[in-house]
C-alpha cells in the first residue's frame, strides 16, 4: 500500500525499500539518532520488518530529492492491544527521524513532520499521533512547531512516552 507522498514544498516521502537499508544503517550510527532510536542492527531489522508489515508504511524523507531521514505511518487499530487504540477511528501514528547530522537543529524536523501530517490529512486521517520520549525536548519542540499538542505521558510497551496529537482541521 506504500505510495510516494508529494506534499507541496521541498519535502517528499518515497516508500522505503530493501535497497535503502544501508542508508538507514549509516543513519543509526550517528549520535543524534542513537540517542533515541535503536542500535544500528536492531534499527535496521525493525525497518526491514516495517517494509514487510502491511499495517506500517515506511518512507525515506527527501529534501529536494536528497534522502535525509526516515518516517513511518501506522494504523494503531490494526494491531490488537496497541496502546493507542483509544484514539479515534482512522487515527494514524507516525515515527520519524532526521538521519543527516548537518540538518539537525535547523527546522527541518518540524517542517517535514508538518508536511507528512498534511499529506496524511489529505488522505482522510482525522488525527495523527506521535510519541516521543518525555525527555526528548528537541523532538517535542519540533512536534509542537508542526502543530501537535501534548495529550498525556504514558507508560507503554515502547517505554515512557509523551503522546502528542494533531487533528485535521476541516475546511
Amino acid at each position: 500500500m506504500s505510495r510516494t507522498l508529494l506534499p507541496s514544498g521541498p519535502y517528499a516521502f518515497r516508500p522505503f525499500a530493501a535497497a535503502d537499508l544501508s542508508l538507514a544503517a549509516r543513519w543509526f550510527t550517528f549520535p543524534h539518532v542513537r540517542e533515541w532510536w535503536d542500535a544500528p542492527e536492531t534499527g535496521v531489522d525493525e525497518i526491514a520488518a516495517a517494509i514487510a508489515e502491511p499495517s506500517t508504511e515506511p518512507y525515506v524523507v527527501l529534501l529536494d530529492g536528497r534522502p535525509i531521514g526516515y518516517a513511518q505511518v501506522y494504523d494503531p487499530h490494526a494491531e490488537p492491544g496497541h496502546p493507542y487504540r483509544d484514539q479515534p477511528p482512522g487515527t494514524r501514528g507516525i515515527d520519524q527521524f532526521i538521519g543527516e547530522p548537518d540538518l539537525v537543529g535547523i527546522g527541518h524536523g518540524s517542517a517535514f513532520v508538518r508536511a507528512f501530517a498534511d499529506a496524511l490529512f489529505e488522505e482522510g486521517a482525522p488525527r495523527i499521533v506521535t510519541d516521543p520520549h518525555p525527555t526528548n525536548n528537541r523532538a517535542i519542540r519540533a512536534y509542537e512547531k508542526a502543530g501537535f499538542a501534548r495529550i498525556e505521558p504514558r507508560n507503554t510497551v515502547f517505554g515512557a512516552v509523551l503522546l502528542m496529537a494533531r487533528d485535521r482541521k476541516d475546511p
